[in-house]
């Protein structure tokens, strides 16, 4: 690779936003591949220094070579989450490799390690900022979990286990692409789609015809797949289309996209990495990162609350099953569910999905929420100009009150083919401090809702109007930090089971009529959403709230057990597993042939294993936070601030705990959350 191909390199550019619109396949190795060799001298520098060790000569040099490595990677990851290709794709995965190979050896340095010990045993440390002293605590405790203090052969054996581990969940995520993408349903028969809302059978209509066929054409994604579950009258049809789902990336697919012999793997290397660095299992080594104690400080979580929500979730079931009589349905099955809670939730509140949809186009939607983020912020967001890696992604930036930037972010909602499933957000470039300079943090934020259809602006269900609210959470955890050092800014260095606490929170404000109102415009006429209508949303706003909870229980409990008490090396399946956690809390059951485990990719490909409990732990914290907005005022500019400067300014740089208890007063307790779901 010639010096000017490096220099003209996009992901080696880094004094500004990313070149989405220069960036290719064919640059992914020659960046990376110059950014290692350029860590691997910095380490042996530092390594081999005889110089003191000070933060300035040793950890700061440390957090440049981080943050650019993690800069130019987080654009590859991104790009092959969003327009995946199969150039992408191998170029995505043949670095994922090298990379996993880099950050083992650096965890198990034992040169970096002893520095890192010296540093925290000089003087030097008792003057540092609580942020700095924080890294260096995270650091001396990654070395050990990174396997630093292993014997030789035992490090060679972590290694080659945590580059399988890599491999593994990136398979894993792919099959369950592969499988989504690839699924087509063509229904030639119109009688067949009876109830199908008319925005999605003109999307299906489209599709089919750019495929040149006739008929509507279905899909895995969830756009498509959601509505004909909830809105089609044809039994058979959702049938077909749940089936499909349910079981991607199994056995019953194609042999090469199957997961189980992965998550069989998978879970065998856990326990293995686990037991290496003397822990009894792998949930003991994942929560030694985390808020909760231990596995069992989970389970009894996960327990209490479940001896709560059960008798609630008894009743929707009854309510449910009376509901599906009067339909016709005496034998209601998975494919069933979603269908008689719309009916049923149509005739018990007078209102449906499709009709709160017309009141949110994305315009409006965005709108509403840039405004209340102004409101209790004191800042301003607005649209301006960057390279984006799709035609229909944006670009936005949030400035205080006196015009300087604070931090920016891009917005690719629609689904999409080759775009992975679900909402998330993910860091673009991080806040830090150096020599006096401030990098100013960018975010991603990813959705998966319908396009716009013909001349009709994008339209929301209030389902997705809440997934907009929580990825936004997410990215002012990560833009709105004042932390100036890197490990620790934003999302940083907080515990994954804190993590969940800004997205949850920003969630309340849709349920708000005074948020709300200011949000919607009837897509034909422009009206605003009638307050007679919010309120039957509110009144329904805990419709089988019961139910819901005890089904991320239900994963919940399947993820700790998993790993804490399973054993991979059994006769016992994951598929065992998860059937006899039903046994205790389902209150919905599927079928035999339901696959869950098989495209849970939260805890096979994500960050989630032995954490998925996080969701319902950080809603916890999350509904006690916003308890203090309903006592100082909804839109409360007061409370807003006390939010941003103990929570989200924070970031990393203390516990979750402690910015909690600084933020309330206290330590945090369940009676909001109940109060939240209708559960008291």
């Amino acid at each position: 690779m010639t010096i000017n191909a490096l220099q003209n390199n996009p992901l080696l550019h880094f004094s500004g936003l990313p070149k989405f619109n220069e960036v290719s396949a064919e640059h992914v190795s020659p960046a990376i591949d110059y950014l290692l060799n350029e860590a691997r001298a910095t380490i042996t520098a530092l390594a081999t220094s005889e110089t003191t060790v000070t933060w300035g000569s040793f950890a700061e040099k440390l957090e440049d070579m981080e943050e650019k490595l993690s800069r130019a990677w987080s654009q590859v990851g991104h790009m092959n989450a969003v327009v995946n290709s199969p150039e992408l794709r191998e170029a995505y995965n043949d670095n994922l490799s090298k990379l996993t190979d880099f950050y083992a050896d650096l965890g198990q340095d034992e040169r970096l390690y002893a520095k890192f010990r010296a540093l925290r045993a000089s003087h030097e440390f008792d003057a540092l900022t609580p942020a700095q002293k924080k890294i260096i605590e995270n650091e001396l405790r990654d070395f050990r979990l990174g396997g630093a203090e292993l014997p030789e052969a035992q490090k060679v054996r972590f290694k080659v286990i945590q580059e399988e581990l890599s491999k593994l969940s990136s398979k894993f995520e792919e099959n369950v692409l592969d499988t989504t993408n690839e699924y087509a349903l063509y229904v030639e028969n119109a009688d067949t789609l009876q109830g199908i809302p008319q925005d999605v059978l003109q999307v299906a209509l489209d599709a089919a015809k750019s495929d040149d066929k006739s008929g509507w054409k279905f899909t895995l994604h969830f756009p498509s797949y959601l509505p004909v579950l909830q809105y089609a009258e044809n039994r058979p049809l959702r049938e077909t289309l749940y089936r499909a789902y349910a079981t991607r990336a199994s056995e019953f697919g194609k042999p090469e996209w199957d997961n189980t012999p992965i998550i069989a793997q998978i879970l065998k290397l856990r326990l293995e990495a686990a037991q290496l660095l003397g822990f009894n299992n792998y949930a003991e080594l994942s929560i030694a990162t985390k808020m909760a104690e231990s596995a069992q400080h989970v389970e009894d979580f996960l327990q209490d609350l479940a001896k709560r929500a059960k008798p609630y979730a008894l009743k929707d079931k009854i309510e449910l099953d009376e509901y599906a009589a009067k339909l016709g349905i005496t034998d209601m099955q998975a494919w069933d569910v979603a269908y008689v809670s719309e009916k049923l939730r149509e005739e018990k509140y007078a209102f449906s999905d499709l009709e709160i949809k017309q009141y949110f186009p994305e315009s409006k939607v965005l709108a509403g929420l840039f405004k209340v983020v102004e409101t209790i912020f004191g800042v301003h967001v607005s649209q301006t100009q960057a390279p984006v890696w799709h035609e229909t992604a944006s670009f936005y930036a949030i400035k205080d009150h006196a015009g300087h930037l604070i931090g920016q972010f891009y917005l690719d909602l629609y689904a999409r083919n080759n775009k992975r499933g679900g909402a998330w957000m993910d860091e673009a470039i991080t806040r830090r401090k150096v020599a006096g300079e401030l990098t100013t943090p960018v975010a991603y934020l990813t959705c998966n809702f319908s396009a716009p259809v013909g001349d009709k602006p994008a339209l929301f269900t209030h389902d997705e109007v809440l997934t907009m609210f929580h990825e936004f959470g997410h990215g002012l955890h990560h833009m709105l930090t004042e932390v100036d050092y890197y490990s620790v800014s934003g999302i940083k260095g907080v515990e994954w089971d804190a993590v969940e606490l800004p997205s949850q929170f920003m969630e309340n404000f849709c349920w708000e009529w005074e948020v709300l109102r200011n949000m919607t415009a009837h897509v034909e006429t422009g009206a605003q959403l009638p307050r007679t209508l919010f309120d039957k949303m509110v009144a329904a706003k805990n419709f089988q709230a019961g139910m819901q909870t005890m089904r991320q229980i239900e994963f919940s409990l399947f993820d700790i057990r998993l790993h804490s008490e399973f054993d991979p090396h059994g006769t016992t399946t994951a598929l065992d597993l998860i059937e006899s956690v039903r046994d205790e809390v389902a209150v919905v059951r599927p079928p035999k042939w339901n696959r869950f485990p098989n495209n849970f990719t939260h805890v096979f490909a994500g960050g989630y294993a032995a954490g998925y409990y996080s969701y319902k732990w950080a809603e916890v914290l999350s509904a006690d936070a916003y308890s203090m907005f309903e006592e100082d005022g909804v839109l409360s500019r007061e409370a807003g601030q006390r939010y941003w400067q103990e929570i989200l300014a924070q970031g990393g740089s203390r516990t979750a705990m402690e910015s909690f208890t600084a933020f309330r007063g206290r330590e945090p307790n369940i009676d909001a959350l109940l109060r939240h779901n209708g559960m008291v």
